[in-house]
């Protein structure tokens, strides 16, 4: 009875340890995010828009994994985190409306949305 009692114990503290920490992404939020400040910037850069049926699932995986933006220069997590998104609020009213977003889930969401709209995703997108 006390092993049965440990057992249930044990299988309860970790589905509330594993649903705490679990975070199921928002791809919605990512293209409202991806469209309003990413497109936004590259549509003025050299480089122009970048939709995200240009890349396959595993590129966009891999570009985000690598943590690498404008050929290494800096970082894709920079332009998710708190710290960018309040340096241009003021200008952008989808950085102002997830000014308190955590930035990791800011991130999965937009990698939600790549992986979504990616040329072998579920819906191939473009950011007109």
């Amino acid at each position: 009875m006390k092993l049965v009692k440990t057992l249930a114990a044990g299988a309860i503290l970790s589905v509330i340890a594993a649903s705490a920490s679990a975070y199921d992404a928002d791809w919605k939020r990512g293209r409202v995010y991806y469209r309003s400040v990413c497109t936004s910037c590259h549509a003025v850069a050299p480089i122009g828009s970048i939709n995200p049926s240009t890349k396959t699932k595993a590129e966009w995986a891999a570009y985000i994994k690598a943590d690498k933006h404008a050929k290494g220069k800096d970082t894709v997590k920079q332009y998710v985190s708190k710290a960018y998104r309040a340096s241009i609020k003021s200008g952008n009213k989808a950085a102002e409306k997830f000014a308190d977003t955590p930035d990791q889930e800011l991130l999965d969401d937009v990698a939600a949305f790549l992986n979504k709209g990616a040329k072998d995703g579920d819906a191939p997108a473009s950011c007109s």
